[in-house]
């Protein structure tokens, strides 16, 4: 006779107990999220209610007389250009910042640098107007009469070369100074924590440390660098103070980037033309806010994309 085994009881599963402080903690957090989505599609539901008499309203009632897309088009150029340019002359800065701070200075000098990168962010935006407009526009004044002179080929510098100062390519570097400091922290942040096992093969197989960062750490955090680009980017899509200091806006659509004649900026446009408009005016101003709204979305999102796309990277440690 065989024996025969008793089945084996298997325990059952029961769920973690959670303790009230984690169920308060998760239900204030999910209350959270939830009313940031409430609070985006107010905005979004005003500015598409408010923006629906300029949308419907006959070309000639519009400001300008052109229409919405023709009072709009300018200043998203302008917007544009203005970002674009400050994106391309902090980006390479921020970069370099960042690997200095995190890999060749000593560690005193690391951190007073990094601290007062960082606190170049706290300073109000009403503040760089004010520089821009009272130093650097002024010192930029030769280079505009050179550029005009000597690259006017070009339609960036076609010229007449301004007087003043008061130009796109200083609104450009004025908002690069501003977003120079987001575009650091988060690459710095992301350069450290590059796999320290790659960093150390790298330089065990004889690289030298520019090498090691060329192959190692910059290859891990592109992505992030071009995160913190993108919010660099929309930073300065948003910024109104400073450029409505520097410049005088209102000419049409041009890239010339040295002359008096440029291109205001949405926000700009806004914070100027705002206490004086009314009826149509008010609605038209705020049909370009919404485009603003939508413009600064898209670029959040394709960060917030860029970011996840490194969420399952798993390094060495």
């Amino acid at each position: 006779m065989t024996a025969t085994k008793a089945p084996i009881e298997t325990p059952s599963k029961q769920p973690p107990v959670r303790r009230p402080g984690d169920r308060i903690f998760a239900g204030t957090a999910k209350g959270s999220g939830i009313f940031i989505l409430l609070v985006l599609a107010g905005v979004a539901a005003f500015l598409i209610g408010e923006a629906i008499p300029a949308l419907t309203a006959p070309s000639a009632d519009i400001p300008g007389g052109e229409g919405l897309a023709g009072y709009v088009g300018p200043l998203i150029l302008g917007t544009l250009l203005g970002a674009v340019l400050a994106l391309l002359v902090a980006t390479p800065l921020a970069v370099g910042i960042a690997l200095y701070v995190t890999y060749y200075a000593p560690r005193r000098i690391a951190a007073v640098l990094g601290y007062v990168i960082d606190l170049l962010a706290a300073i109000p935006s009403v503040v760089y107007g004010f520089w821009g407009l009272a130093v650097l526009a002024p010192a930029l004044v030769p280079f505009h009469v050179w550029t005009a002179e000597h690259l006017g080929w070009i339609p960036f510098f076609a010229g007449p070369a301004s007087t003043s100062g008061r130009t796109m390519l200083t609104v450009g570097l004025v908002l690069a100074v501003m977003i120079l400091p987001i575009i650091s922290a988060i690459a710095r942040e992301v350069f450290s924590q590059a796999p320290a096992l790659h960093r150390e093969a790298a330089l065990a197989l004889g690289a030298t440390r520019w090498e090691m960062i060329k192959l190692a750490v910059l290859p891990y955090g592109k992505s992030g660098v071009i995160a913190g680009a993108m919010l660099g980017l929309g930073r300065a899509l948003g910024e109104t103070m400073a450029v409505a200091i520097i410049l005088s806006g209102g000419a049409g659509a041009t890239v010339n980037l040295i002359s008096n004649s440029n291109p205001s900026t949405i926000a700009s446009n806004i914070a100027l033309r705002f206490p004086e408009a009314t009826g149509l005016g008010v609605n038209t101003l705020i049909a370009s806010g919404l485009v603003l709204f939508l413009i600064t979305l898209a670029v959040n999102m394709l960060a917030r994309w860029v970011v996840n796309r490194r969420a399952d990277f798993s390094g060495a440690n």
